[in-house]
């Protein structure tokens, strides 16, 4: 996640108004600029994002038609989200949604933005379900910690054999996340369950994949602020050196209780931070001494995957 040096801004930086006989085309560009002023690094995208939300068209159709007449609802409409996004509100909140693996995902304050990095934990995950459901099993899927249920919404649709358990200690994104599976009709596949880590997981899973917390605490201040200022830090925080959870959920896995929710030959995908990878692998390791434990690489060739096979 980038950092960022610049400064708090003054409320008084985010006064900005259009002129009421703007079109699509100089609004736009007039927010561009603005965006721009304000820090943001992909102003002119941003733009024709929340210009298209606050008509209820699509992107394509906004560059379309830049000489369309704006409503004066629709300029305060859009001012309203231009000044949001001015002082750093992801665009995601502002929009209320996320594309990730080919889906829309509804996102809001309660739940971490889903990042494309976490479609390569999708991508490895769903291989493997893949090769169960080729041998004839309808495999489980333990998706822990699933926030807004991208990753398993995203496995859900996929492998419709497959069912899925998400599981999550938040119940603001278990509500979030029961708007997805309702959206995506998969409430017959996509069961919800509150609990933190593996203790909801009704019974033993062929797959269990998680995102967990793994930012370091002392770090937090150093995220950009749409990061730092907006997303929930329970799904941010991992503590000291950012691997407290990852460290908690190996060590409950280590028990009976926590081994009582792995089939035999059950396959582990847990994202990580870029620096985690021996560190996480430890904890692997002694969590499961005979499994075989390997780090994968996302498209930047950095660690991002630890994956445990039992």
């Amino acid at each position: 996640m980038a950092s960022s040096t610049r400064g708090p801004v003054q409320a008084a930086d985010f006064v900005w108004r259009l002129d009421p006989s703007a079109d699509v085309g100089r609004a736009m560009l007039a927010a561009s600029r603005r965006l721009r002023e304000s820090g943001i690094d992909t102003p002119q995208l941003d733009s024709a994002v929340l210009m298209a939300h606050a008509l209820g068209v699509s992107k394509t159709w906004v560059y379309a038609h830049p000489q369309r007449k704006l409503t004066q609802d629709e300029i305060a409409a859009f001012q309203a989200l231009v000044v949001r996004r001015m002082q750093q509100e992801p665009v995601a909140y502002l929009v209320g949604h996320k594309d990730f693996y080919g889906l829309d995902i509804t996102v809001d304050k309660r739940v971490l933005i889903p990042r494309p990095e976490t479609e390569l934990l999708v991508e490895r995950a769903l291989a493997w379900v893949r090769v169960l459901i080729g041998e004839g099993e309808k495999p489980r899927v333990a998706d822990v910690g699933t926030g807004s249920g991208a990753i398993a919404i995203a496995l859900a649709v996929n492998a419709p054999e497959a069912v899925i358990y998400a599981t999550d200690i938040s119940q603001g994104a278990l509500e979030v996340a029961a708007q997805n599976v309702w959206r995506y009709g998969l409430g017959e596949q996509v069961v919800l369950l509150p609990g933190d880590l593996v203790s909801a997981i009704p019974e033993p899973v062929d797959v269990l994949v998680a995102n967990l917390p793994y930012v370091a605490s002392r770090t937090l201040k150093t995220l950009a602020p749409q990061v730092r200022d907006f997303e929930p830090r329970l799904a941010l925080d991992g503590g000291p050196d950012g691997l407290r959870k990852v460290a908690d959920f190996f060590t409950l896995l280590a028990t009976p209780e926590g081994s009582a929710r792995l089939r035999a030959g059950a396959r582990l995908y847990l994202e990580i931070g870029y620096d985690q990878g021996e560190s996480g692998r430890a904890l692997a390791r002694a969590a499961f001494p005979s499994a075989h434990v390997e780090l994968q690489a996302d498209y930047a060739g950095r660690d991002r995957l630890l994956v445990v096979i039992t």
